[in-house]
């Protein structure tokens, strides 16, 4: 939540944000948050608590996607590596979920 309050708040007085900018913040805050609530549901059902994937793939994947979204807006000339990450992250979370049905 702290993510959102930044990005609607903190991030419209910096130079060089743009409203597109400001999306992408709010995507990524909206997916940490989704992720977050998943990993506690998981780990609070009697089946998927001790899966093996699942968490791990959710928390690295939420880490990796919005994570690489944050640092690309906050500075992107220094972190543009990251931008074939935060796709890599999108899968490690979709697997992460789709692993929950077998």
């Amino acid at each position: 939540m702290a993510t959102g309050a930044f990005g609607s708040h903190g991030l419209r007085n910096r130079p060089g944000v743009t409203a597109d900018s400001i999306h992408a913040w709010e995507t990524a805050s909206h997916y940490a948050i989704s992720n977050g609530l998943g990993l506690m549901l998981i780990s609070l059902h009697p089946r998927f608590a001790s899966h093996r994937f699942a968490g791990p793939a959710l928390a690295v994947g939420s880490i990796l996607f919005s994570g690489s979204i944050f640092a690309l807006i906050l500075n992107r000339d220094r972190f543009r590596w990251l931008g074939p990450i935060t796709p890599l992250g999108g899968t490690i979370m979709m697997a992460g979920f789709l692993s929950l049905a077998f």
